[in-house]
Formats: structure tokens, sequence, C-alpha cells
């Protein structure tokens, strides 16, 4: 990993709005990633699955959970309260024709150790 924090947002989307969620969601981090010391985005869906735990199958629903997640790398927590920052996140479709269909959001900034 090349930086020191991942600000990871995770959410669910209404059903009836996934495709336009997805399309969205490509052209609001094109946006993001412009915002100086901003690195990377990856984004990630949850998986039905299952481990093996001390011999115990266990799933992995993620009842509860939010089903989408983007993880950012960034330089510094800095960066998330800048001008260029609430400019990226606002800018494009995403703020009138996506963010109103979000629920479950989360939101937290983790470093790397």
């Amino acid at each position: 990993m090349a930086t020191k924090y991942l600000f990871i947002v995770s959410m669910d989307v209404e059903p009836d709005k996934e495709a336009l969620f997805n399309e969205v969601y490509a052209e609001h981090i094109g946006y993001v990633l412009k915002v100086p010391g901003v690195r990377g985005c990856t984004r990630a869906k949850t998986e039905p699955a299952a481990v093996v735990i001390g011999g115990e199958k266990k799933p992995l629903t993620g009842e509860g959970e939010p089903a989408y997640t983007a993880i950012y790398e960034l330089d510094s927590p800095d960066i998330l309260l800048s001008k260029a920052w609430q400019d990226a996140v606002e800018a494009g479709r995403w703020a009138t024709q996506v963010r109103p269909y979000t629920k479950n959001r989360r939101h937290i900034l983790r470093k790397a150790i």
C-alpha cells in the first residue's frame, strides 16, 4: 500500500437504483481521484462465502453490514476536510441522483500500522 490512511465508505442502495448507483459511482471516483493526496480507490461488494476457523465452518453472510464498500487510499486525514475533497464529493450526478437512495452508510478512517 502506497499510503498510510484508508478512508472506508460503506453503504446500501435501493434495489431499483443499483444499476444507476454503479454507473455513477465510477464517475464519482473519477472526481475524487483528482483530489491532491488521494492515491487510489477500490470498490467491493459483499459476496456470501464461508471460512473454516478452529475446524468449524462459519458462514460469511455480511448480515446487517452494507453491501457496497469503497476504500480510498489517502496521504493524510486532512484531505477529507479540504475544499478539493468537498467539491469532488458534490460534483457530477452523485449528490443529486444517487446519494438520496443510499442508506446504512458508514464512514471510517484507518491508519496503516
